[in-house]
């Protein structure tokens, strides 16, 4: 595609135009001016420098490399010569930069950002944590896009440190039980003993709590209910049996604000219901059979109310309180959704489902086969293979689907151990978590028959749509028969195949007339072909399911209930373990959030947000349900959280807005606090530090004040008696090497290594990794010959017109002089 430099140049053929216009009305030849005008368009449009973009891919003997030493505090813990030892190694070969790294805070993604031109490569001698400025995969995002590759180096720990820190909300609610997590880390991954202490108020929470760090981390639940409002401290520290070189991250404060019970409305005709009691329990619980002043409250609960209870005004005013950034939750039972005529009325326009049986939509099966063989990290598209692996993964039609993961080298190997139901969000993430750690091994070959065999093993007895995915580098040739005859036994039984070819430089691709082993393949058995660019991301269409011909419903006496989304807000600190005996028929409107499903798919938790408030239906009953009892157990010990929980994420913010509402998160050491300052009462806003220093705030919006300032030393301080918590610098708190780091690395083309195999392959690796070059190529030529050709040829023309006419002229002139 052709671009232009200086467009605005192009406005100079209108003159022309006109010009050429004028002239040919006043008489002159046509032929003549049309031509001149062509060729001064043609001129005009070189003017406009005309360009395109053509992509080179290049290799260097001698690559600029940047070299990132982070030397940072929590670098304290590595060896320090790793980076003079890869210098030198590196200096001596080819032209190498160091960009050093210090202080108390770590600007990973900055540097790399900083020094990615597109024209070098950077290697980061770092543990990976990253805590300041620009995101670290995100800067590994930019570094690719520009041409520059990032590899790592991960220097050897030569002593141990272990920190902790509490994660947890810092507003919670009055006589609420609320989970707070407490985060053990280590350096290293060896088995270490710890002994915890933890206060609450000053009031003992732990005492010699034992922790066993078997790992390089350990997370531990904590629950706790405050009793009284305002300002409360969480304190926690740790001993360590064992090696700990850095002892300030050792102790940890947590502060909290406690709010009173956030006011919300019960519609119901059963207050004695498992539900009601847990909300007349938690909260402000307002009780009625219609909705009343809804103002002051956070949320409404709908309790099985059949639609003809709710006039048009009450909907009308339900839909205008929710907009407007409040909460509502509809519980089902024998009077509601399908049993309460919800369908297609302006209730349902609300509600994040629709009230009818949600259609059927299982019965694919289908296996991911993704290339791991050496020649995709020779030639550099190992990252774009995982890619595609992990794009594939998150396609809309495996929602529910089952999918197994099968990597080939010379051999096959099961990743995912067999076909696994996608329907549960914690098994798409484990199989991305297992296909970002695949490596290839240093001699594997391109043997895409032995990872076909396993996918025939695994659909031989499958039923409904049944698909094989491979994603390859093409590189097939030397067992192209072996794949063909494997894919053609797929095909006869029914299978069918997609291949994504993530094209590179590798010569075993083509065969000797330029055509692509993948595309032949797919020819064969008439399957599907993906030719991909570096950098793609394949988007599959997958054919439409077909419609069981019976619709026979499954006789159960109970429908055990499982998290379909486990890092939601609702369910991420909720266990449950119940069944349910009834459910109303609801089918999940596009955009909505399936929490909670039964084991047979049917949903009974689902949320979304309307406007600026949220709304979460719920298609089982109240525990009571006028005397069914669908689903009591969903009520009764740990499952009782759910309700809670929901009811939470519905509330949004507790607090009751009235009067002065500050509110800041606790900081680190040398990181200034975000404070903000609403006032729903009229008057000047003044807020003190520690009591004594006053603190200048800025008008950001209307009755919102905001301020940036240093709190002090680490401790626990109040600002006009609203606590804030300063811990150790967030240097110390992440230690060892950040367990992602490798794999984002990896997904964005580059290599972690050792020091030694730093020193002995990444230059090797540098030289080989081809570089995208985007050159841009001027066209201005081609126009300035265009009309150069144009001219000489109207002249040429010209001329010999007038040659012929003076031998014409000059015969009949002869003619004259003989008579």
């Amino acid at each position: 595609m052709v671009s232009l430099e200086h467009p605005a140049m192009l406005w100079l053929i209108l003159p022309v135009l006109a010009a050429g216009i004028y002239l040919i009305r006043k008489g002159a030849k046509k032929g003549l001016i049309i031509s001149r005008m062509i060729v001064l368009a043609l001129l005009v449009i070189a003017l406009a420098s005309p360009y395109n973009v053509v992509n080179k891919v290049s290799n260097t003997e001698n690559p600029d490399i940047v070299l990132i030493s982070d030397e940072t505090s929590s670098m304290e813990l590595f060896e320090t010569e790793t980076t003079t030892t890869l210098y030198e190694s590196l200096a001596a070969n080819t032209p190498t930069n160091v960009v050093k790294l210090t202080g108390d805070s770590t600007s990973l993604g900055d540097a790399i950002v900083q020094y990615a031109r597109g024209d070098n490569q950077i290697v980061i001698v770092s543990d990976g944590n990253s805590n300041k400025g620009q995101d670290l995969e995100e800067a590994l995002n930019f570094a690719k896009d520009t041409g520059t590759t990032v590899y790592s180096v991960t220097p050897e720990l030569k002593t141990n440190d272990v920190s902790l820190y509490i994660s947890g909300d810092k507003k919670v609610v009055l006589d609420n039980e609320y989970q707070f997590d407490l985060i053990v880390q280590q350096a290293g991954n060896s088995s270490i003993s710890c002994q915890v202490e933890m206060f609450v108020d000053d009031k003992p929470k732990m005492s010699n709590y034992p922790i066993t760090l078997d790992d390089d981390s350990k997370t531990v639940p904590i629950t706790h209910t405050f009793d009284s409002l305002g300002a409360h401290t969480i304190t926690a520290s740790i001993t360590v049996s064992g090696e700990d070189s850095q002892p300030i991250n050792n102790v940890f404060y947590k502060t909290v604000y406690v709010v009173p019970k956030p006011k919300i409305q019960l519609i119901t005709d059963d207050t004695s219901s498992p539900m009601a009691n847990i909300l007349l329990n938690l909260y402000d619980t307002s009780v009625g059979t219609e909705l009343t002043d809804l103002d002051n409250k956070k949320a409404v609960v709908l309790d099985n109310r059949n639609i003809n209870s709710l006039s048009d005004s009450d909907i009308q005013n339900l839909e205008d309180y929710v907009s407007s950034g409040n909460g509502l939750y509809v519980v089902g039972g024998d009077s509601s959704y399908n049993y309460g005529n919800y369908l297609n009325s302006s209730l349902e326009s609300i509600l994040p489902v629709y009230s009818k049986a949600s259609e059927w939509k299982g019965g694919r099966n289908v296996v991911l086969v993704l290339d791991v063989s050496m020649s995709t990290s020779a030639h550099g598209t190992q990252g774009d293979i995982l890619g595609n692996g992990i794009a594939v993964l998150r396609n809309e039609y495996l929602r529910d689907a089952n999918v197994g993961v099968i990597a080939f080298g010379t051999e096959g190997l099961d990743v995912s151990g067999g076909l696994v139901y996608m329907g549960l969000p914690s098994n798409v993430n484990m199989l991305e978590e297992k296909i970002k750690t695949l490596t290839p091994a240093s001699t594997s070959e391109t043997s895409l028959d032995q990872g076909l065999v396993i996918a025939q093993e695994w659909l031989s007895d499958g039923e409904g749509e049944l698909d094989v995915v491979i994603v390859s580098d093409g590189g097939i040739e030397q067992r192209y028969e072996e794949a063909l005859q494997v894919a053609t036994a797929l095909s006869d039984a029914g299978v069918k195949l997609y291949y994504v070819h993530i094209k590179s430089k590798a010569p075993s691709q083509y065969d000797k007339f330029g055509n692509a082993f993948a595309k032949q393949l797919m020819d064969e058995v008439g399957g599907l072909y993906f030719p991909m660019q570096a950098g793609e991301r394949v988007n599959l269409v997958f054919d439409e399911l077909e419609q069981p011909e019976t619709n026979e419903s499954i006789d159960y006496n109970a429908f055990t209930l499982v998290k379909y989304n486990p890092t939601h807000f609702i369910t991420k600190n909720v266990n449950i373990s119940a069944n349910i005996t009834g459910y109303n028929d609801i089918t999940p409107k596009p955009g909505a959030d399936r929490l909670i499903l039964t084991s047979t798919g049917q949903p009974v938790l689902t949320v979304w947000r309307y406007g600026l408030g949220r709304v979460a239906s719920l298609s089982t009953d109240n525990g009571n349900g006028n005397g069914n009892m669908w689903s009591t157990q969903m009520y009764s010990g740990n499952n009782s959280k759910l309700t809670s929980s929901t009811m939470n994420w519905l509330i949004g913010d507790p607090q009751v807005e009235e009067g002065a509402v500050l509110e800041a998160d606790d900081t680190w050491f040398g990181t200034p606090a975000q404070l903000k300052l609403t006032m729903y009462d009229e008057g000047v806003p003044t807020i003190k530090l520690d009591g004594s220093e006053n603190i200048d705030l800025s008008l950001t919006g209307k009755n919102t004040y905001e301020a940036t300032t240093d709190i002090g030393q680490v401790g626990v301080h109040y600002i006009s008696g609203y606590p804030i918590a300063v811990n150790y610098a967030l240097e110390y708190r992440d230690v060892g090497v950040n367990p992602d780091l490798a794999t984002m690395i990896l997904s964005n083309g580059g290599k972690t290594y050792t020091k030694r195999e730093a020193q002995a392959l990444l230059l090797q690796d540098a030289r080989e990794k081809p570089k995208y070059i985007n050159e841009t190529v001027s066209q201005k030529m081609y126009f300035i010959l265009a009309a150069l050709i144009l001219f000489l040829f109207e002249v040429a023309i010209r001329r010999l017109r007038e040659i012929k006419e003076m031998k014409a002229q000059e015969k009949k002139m002869q003619e004259v002089a003989e008579a």
